[in-house]
């Protein structure tokens, strides 16, 4: 068994079992739990921190281009037909691509944002992608 902390430079990313390749980049894997304050009377030295709604943020993916932004662009053109939610899987991978360091499953998640890359003549910057998901929660 491996203790070592966890270091990884690629995400991968599957919706609906769908393969969309390595991500150099996530960001949003969180959740905030609002609460409620309440005044219990006559005891003046406690207040009731009563959870309610919870939220979660969008998730964004991103990443130089590579032969894998096809299966992105082919994913894409799919979503006029057939735009549902539907569950998505993040392996963090270690760096030869094989070991999962973790996994979260999102449930009810919809593609809401791509951004494809900029392609400047004048600056010699990397060509990145990326693509944002909003769900309901970790299953």
């Amino acid at each position: 068994m491996r203790t070592d902390p966890g270091t990884s430079v690629h995400f991968r990313l599957q919706i609906e079992g769908i393969d969309l390749g390595d991500f150099s980049n996530c960001e949003g894997l969180s959740l905030q739990v609002e609460v409620e304050q309440r005044v219990e009377g006559g005891n003046n030295g406690f207040v009731w921190q009563l959870p309610s709604r919870i939220t979660y943020s969008n998730v964004r993916l991103s990443r130089p281009l590579t032969s894998d932004s096809a299966k992105v662009a082919g994913f894409l053109a799919s979503l006029p037909r057939k735009a549902r939610r539907g569950t998505a899987q993040i392996a963090a991978l270690r760096p030869n691509l094989q070991d999962v360091i973790a996994q979260w499953s999102l449930r009810d998640v919809i593609v809401v944002s791509w951004t494809g890359p900029t392609f400047d003549p004048g600056n010699s910057q990397v060509a990145m992608e990326s693509i944002e998901l909003a769900h309901h929660g970790f299953l």
